[in-house]
């Protein structure tokens, strides 16, 4: 897989469409981080590690991130949209002034930065630019 972060807002947008309760994906930090900012966004009910061990009959011991999805009294689900922006073929990077806003500021970009993982609102906070990663709304 070339591009793990467009393989987990693949699944995710995917799981969402057929209004699944979860999303199980493999783990990494950069993927724990970006679900953690949805979860405290409000886009993903609950995010949690599930410690490869615990499963039964598994040859392999990888641990697996866990995205509870999130979705109204009427079944439609609190994402929208959530795209990729940046990707491994074209990078695209945004100093402190160009930050994306997303559907004027109803939606959320997920900033790459030197400071770490956070959205486009709190980068303009801190001053600092990045590389934009996906955009949710």
């Amino acid at each position: 897989m070339t591009d793990p972060i467009a393989d987990m807002l693949t699944r995710i947008r995917n799981a969402s469409a057929i209004r699944k309760d979860e999303v199980v994906l493999p783990m990494s930090k950069m993927k724990f981080n970006i679900a953690k900012i949805l979860e405290k966004e409000g886009w993903v009910g609950k995010v949690e590690v599930v410690k490869g061990a615990e499963k039964k009959n598994k040859t392999a011991v990888f641990d697996e991130l866990k995205i509870v999805l999130k979705y109204d009294a009427n079944g439609k689900s609190a994402i929208t949209s959530i795209k990729r922006i940046s990707k491994p073929g074209g990078r695209v990077y945004k100093n402190k002034t160009e930050l994306p806003r997303v559907l004027n500021d109803l939606g959320v970009a997920i900033i790459s930065t030197s400071q770490g993982i956070m959205t486009n609102k709190e980068a303009q906070k801190k001053k600092i630019g990045g590389e934009v990663l996906c955009e949710i709304y």
